[in-house]
């Protein structure tokens, strides 16, 4: 097997969409990164996603997606077999969205949870739909993911791009 070049092949995606330029890919000089400063079984984990990840529902009332612009949120003890993606957005001959824990790990992280391994999980995970501006991700919607993981009190944040 080998490997995606997925840069390659996003250059040739938006080429092929009529774009004039090729995609140009986000350059940040200040990287926000933070040390952990206790260990993982002692840290609150949360998912951030670019997935366009779903809830199939018996009741439309039952999940609550709450969201803000691009950026959603969903509980983090859904069960995984509720969870879907239909998103078109992905290379299609090198992977598929059936097994949800490849892009959306909500069951290994439940495991590791039970395993200790880490110490729990926040009551929510968040994804922002992909905008294709880098301007507004910078300017809305990662302030706005920011903000809630503040409130769920996170300390690691598991980062899973679709």
């Amino acid at each position: 097997m080998t490997h995606v070049r997925y840069i390659d092949r996003t250059r040739e995606y938006y080429l092929g969409q009529g774009y004039d330029k090729p995609y140009r890919w986000a350059e940040n000089d200040d990287i926000p990164f933070t040390p952990l400063t206790k260990p993982l079984s002692e840290c609150r984990v949360a998912i951030v996603s670019t997935s366009d990840i779903k809830v199939r529902r018996d009741d439309p009332e039952d999940v609550n997606l709450f969201g803000v612009g691009n950026v959603y949120s969903l509980p983090s003890d859904i069960a995984v077999e509720r969870l879907h993606s239909r998103q078109e957005h992905f290379d299609q001959h090198a992977t598929t969205l059936d097994d949800i824990n490849a892009f959306y790990p909500v069951q290994r992280l439940q495991e590791m949870v039970e395993s200790g391994r880490i110490d729990s999980l926040a009551d929510r995970f968040h994804g922002v739909y992909t905008a294709y501006s880098q301007r507004k991700t910078s300017e809305a919607d990662a302030p706005e993911v920011l903000k809630r993981l503040h409130e769920d009190e996170v300390d690691v944040v598991l980062l899973t791009p679709v």
